[in-house]
């Protein structure tokens, strides 16, 4: 089976890797809110390119807060066109992907970006949104636990405790799939942005149940892709949007 995440608009890229005939995971983030290496996304769609320098800046400076309220002050009184706008492109997004998925058996979770009820209702015959579920794959039990770290409020986000409590609903597994990383610095520092997101709860449930492989994304330049953490392999399975390659499950 083949893996991706962080897949932030590359869907032809995407297309091309669900037509290799494998079951294909993706771990979430379909959406290109808005790609730090260019400029390009939606929040320059919508507040143009000079904008999303500005707010690059003041994120690769560290100051998220001040970051925050240069959105706030843009977004003042014009909320509802800001809104639907984003509505718009989020389905026209959801449109291509299902296209890329269609006829490939694929198993879905969404990350911090996503609009997670959109993405299950859009996702094409043969598309599985497996979050929260246990999926037996080519004799493998694969648990999914989708949704980023919580910080702004979006509906992608999730909540620590509420993500413990969809692990523990899993139970052991074979392989786990979320689209966090797990608290083990290596694996959660952007090493280009800075910010350190990781999961507590994750990183519980690999040491209480033991799966032999962890996989997820997220981090889009760790320090490390690569990490064990007791008797898990834990592996980021990459930025898809730049590298558009799949990481193979290796049994």
């Amino acid at each position: 089976m083949l893996l991706v995440s962080d897949v932030h608009g590359a869907f032809d890229a995407l297309a091309r890797v669900a037509r290799m005939g494998e079951p294909l995971l993706v771990l979430g983030d379909f959406l290109n809110f808005v790609d730090y290496r260019t400029m390009e996304g939606m929040l320059a769609d919508v507040a143009g390119r000079e904008f999303v320098v500005r707010l690059t800046e003041l994120r690769e400076r560290g100051e998220h807060e001040a970051a925050r309220g240069l959105w706030r002050e843009f977004a003042r009184g014009r909320e509802d066109e800001i809104r639907r706008c984003y509505d718009e492109k989020i389905v026209v997004d959801y449109g291509r992907a299902r296209e890329a998925l269609r006829g490939c058996e694929s198993y879905v979770i969404y990350g911090n970006v996503d609009r997670p009820d959109v993405l299950r209702e859009m996702l094409p015959e043969g598309s599985r949104f497996a979050d929260g579920e246990v999926v037996e794959i080519e004799g493998i039990r694969v648990g999914f636990a989708g949704g980023g770290i919580a910080s702004i409020g979006v509906p992608g986000e999730i909540e620590e405790d509420a993500m413990a409590s969809k692990l523990a609903s899993l139970g052991p597994v074979d392989v786990l799939c979320t689209h966090v990383a797990p608290a083990v610095r290596p694996l959660s520092r952007d090493v280009v942005g800075g910010r350190l997101k990781e999961s507590p709860a994750v990183l519980d449930y690999l040491l209480e149940h033991r799966p032999r492989w962890h996989y997820f994304g997220d981090i889009h330049q760790p320090q490390a892709t690569t990490w064990r953490v007791g008797d898990t392999n834990c592996v980021n399975v990459g930025y898809f949007r730049a590298t558009r390659r799949p990481v193979r499950h290796a049994a």
